[in-house]
């Protein structure tokens, strides 16, 4: 199946929380948003513009080759931000872009793909992104893991920090016990977007729930706008987030020589 054109963002934000330049972190010998940019492009992406706040990350892109937007330092969500990238790059409402986190050097370009082409399937939908299977309750509670319910189209009902959905006659019974047919879902942060959505959501105010939940994505839902879900079978190799975790991509890359994906969907 050809993928449809879309263009690839890499929002790359310097002052992250809990490792403030991570997105210069060297890898191999390259910046980690770097390393971002090109599984973007191998996913096939007709265009890859990196979007930040910080004119060292553009120096050193712009060097190794790479388009760059200057975005805001204000701006409250990542979706806020392509917003305003979409705007400087004045592209068509029916353009689909996809925001590829400058934080994520080992993502699958196959995810990628698969995501832009739900998006691109569903007229109906102005968003898509991806979700993976939870299988013990242990996972399902982990307040850092954001889940997602589903209806019967994989599209989104609900995202939320708190464990959902909730097998509540099988755990009043044994609360260690896993139902094999929960549909629980762990949500991976790749969305893509129509352009003419990324444009209205900027001018959307913050939805309660989202406040509530830290969950820019509820947003949408709040507003009546439909997130189509592709099922990946596995979950994504990780991110970086610590400097903990860029010692274990490092390892990764080390030991394995560079990335390695996972199987995409499954549907």
């Amino acid at each position: 199946m050809t993928v449809p054109p879309f263009v690839a963002l890499v929002p790359a934000r310097m002052a992250s929380t809990r490792f403030p330049g991570k997105v210069l972190a060297d890898i191999a010998g390259t910046p980690m948003v770097l390393h971002c940019a090109q599984r973007a492009l191998e996913s096939g992406a007709s265009r890859v513009v990196i979007a930040t706040d910080h004119p060292e990350v553009r120096r050193v892109a712009e060097a190794a080759g790479w388009f760059v937007v200057m975005t805001a330092a204000t701006h409250e969500t990542g979706t806020d931000r392509l917003a305003e990238a979409v705007a400087h790059l004045d592209l068509a409402p029916d353009t689909l872009v996809v925001n590829v986190q400058g934080d994520e050097p080992l993502l699958d370009p196959t995810t990628i793909r698969a995501v832009v082409q739900r998006l691109h399937d569903r007229p109906d939908c102005t968003l898509a992104t991806a979700a993976y299977p939870i299988t013990s309750r242990a996972h399902l509670e982990q307040t850092n893991a954001v889940k997602v319910v589903l209806d019967h189209q994989d599209m989104a009902l609900y995202f939320s920090r708190a464990p959902i959905p909730w097998a509540r006659d099988a755990w009043a019974q044994d609360v260690v016990s896993w139902p094999e047919d929960l549909p629980a879902w762990h949500h991976v942060g790749l969305y893509a977007y129509r352009v003419s959505f990324l444009r209205r959501f900027a001018q959307l105010s913050p939805a309660p729930l989202e406040r509530h939940e830290a969950l820019e994505q509820l947003r949408a839902l709040w507003y009546g706008y439909r997130i189509a879900v592709v099922r990946l079978m596995r979950a994504p190799l990780p991110g970086v987030d610590t400097p903990e975790d860029l010692a274990r991509v490092c390892t990764a890359w080390a030991t394995r020589g560079a990335y390695a994906g996972t199987e995409p969907f499954t549907r």
